[in-house]
């Protein structure tokens, strides 16, 4: 996830124009390593149709320098957690049945690790189930004073890394302690 400074992951109306784009090599080739150690995406309805639509455009175009990784979001299966939708994106199946239910059929499955991409209520509904094994927390050098957030309830964390990147970036990574 991306944070503000001040620990919201989206303005008060799903502003999301206060995050730094300009990442350095290794912050790009960290986030390159990271999605190669993943076979599945998990979205919620409400991030699903913007992330789809974003990463399809970019494939299509030649001239697009995340054309490549915009590739491997398009071909790596997604899930999309609703309860609404009956229709589907291509390479994307519908978790419509309880979310830890869906997410433990999920982990229990053959394979490599699985991401989470959000948005920040369906990633809040993660943590507070303690369904997240590790948490990535991209905090960025801005701060917005007020908005959305990811944590809802108290959560205790053992801190596994943390690493600065030139562009200002810091990534944090916790795990939930049980």
């Amino acid at each position: 996830m991306q944070l503000s400074v001040d620990g919201f992951v989206a303005g008060p109306n799903s502003e999301m124009d206060w995050m730094h784009w300009n990442w350095d090599e290794e912050l790009l080739t960290f986030v390159s390593n990271l999605t190669d150690s993943i076979d599945t995406i998990l979205l919620g309805r409400k991030m699903a149709d913007g992330f789809i639509s974003h990463w399809a455009t970019v494939v299509e175009n030649p001239n697009d320098p995340s054309r490549a990784f915009g590739k491997k979001m398009t071909d790596t299966p997604k899930v999309v957690f609703t309860k609404t939708l009956d229709k589907s994106w291509p390479n994307t199946t519908l978790a419509k049945n309880d979310i830890a239910d869906e997410v433990a059929k999920l982990k229990n499955q053959a394979g490599k690790d699985i991401i989470v991409y959000g948005g920040a209520n369906f990633v809040s509904s993660l943590i507070s189930r303690s369904l997240i094994d590790e948490l990535y927390l991209f905090i960025n050098p801005t701060a917005i004073g007020k908005g959305m957030q990811i944590f809802i309830d108290r959560t205790k964390f053992q801190l596994i890394t943390a690493k600065p990147f030139e562009c200002g970036i810091v990534l944090l990574c916790y795990r939930p302690i049980q």
